[in-house]
């Protein structure tokens, strides 16, 4: 083996560290510019008719973006319900049931799989099989193309989650004559909830930006949401919109649902860890 002298290694730890270091605050001057913007350029908007007024018409002053929000809202709300207890399913059966079985790794190298796929192409997926069969756009096509994003992330983390959970807590409840159902229910569940509820959100926080899928699939309206089997407001797309529109008016309201979206993401990632370290604290 070649010897290095001490000083050589000293050198070569620093220059590493002095890397990482850079690195790290090149990234965080990236994010605190680009969240800079979308306050300095989005704060202006941020009014009481932007959560309660809808879109004005081109060229006109005022209005706000009330529907596309609850058109957010409520996609995002049918994608989980969807998406969340599907994606429990499996992340419980590929940690509980599947384990190293043949079957349970291809069902891993399928969501593997599907969590690398670009979102246009999942969009394009629903749109062939709902929005073309159907003939139309719907909110109901959006939700379950967030759904299909949302699957394996939920999938995957719920499987890691509940391998965490000591194999004792089942053995005991077994040793009891616990069907294993209900000890999986019952006590790996308890055990594992709060890293079950992280996943989740961070799989919400994951779709929450996603505009591709739901250019194909939900589309726009400028009407507030009644339906989910008509085309459906959303906030992504209405700032695609907006964003490539020549008023200013329209652009500022991009800014604003941008300032939205970009708060809502920073916020429940925020919560999250914020429940883990109390959690932590608590345990």
């Amino acid at each position: 083996m070649r010897h290095r002298s001490l000083a050589y290694r000293r050198g070569i730890d620093l220059g590493i560290r002095l890397i990482s270091s850079l690195a790290a605050l090149f990234g965080i001057a990236m994010l605190s510019w680009i969240l800079g913007t979308v306050m300095l350029k989005g704060g202006p908007a941020i009014n009481w008719e932007f959560f309660t007024e809808l879109p004005a018409p081109p060229g006109m002053p005022g209005g706000g973006l009330a529907n596309a929000i609850l058109g957010t809202l409520l996609i995002t709300l049918l994608a989980v319900v969807l998406g969340v207890p599907i994606g429990l399913a499996a992340g419980v059966w590929l940690a509980e049931f599947g384990q190293q079985s043949k079957t349970a790794e291809t069902v891993r190298f399928a969501a593997n799989l599907l969590m690398g796929t670009p979102s246009i192409i999942i969009g394009v997926f629903v749109y062939v099989v709902m929005v073309m069969t159907t003939g139309q756009f719907s909110g109901s096509a959006g939700a379950v193309a967030l759904a299909i994003i949302m699957l394996p992330v939920v999938a995957r983390t719920s499987e890691d989650i509940l391998a965490l959970v000591p194999s004792a807590l089942r053995e005991a409840a077994l040793a009891l004559g616990v069907p294993r159902w209900k000890a999986t229910v019952g006590v790996v569940f308890r055990a594992a909830k709060t890293g079950l509820l992280t996943g989740t959100l961070l799989a919400i926080a994951r779709v929450s930006g996603e505009t591709a899928p739901l250019l194909f699939t939900a589309l726009n309206s400028p009407y507030w949401p009644e339906s989910f089997n008509e085309p459906t407001a959303n906030l992504t797309v209405t700032i695609f919109n907006y964003a490539m529109s020549p008023y200013d008016d329209w652009q500022t309201l991009a800014w604003g649902a941008s300032l939205l979206i970009a708060a809502s993401v920073l916020g429940t990632t925020i919560i999250t860890r914020g429940f883990l370290w109390y959690r932590s604290r608590q345990s």
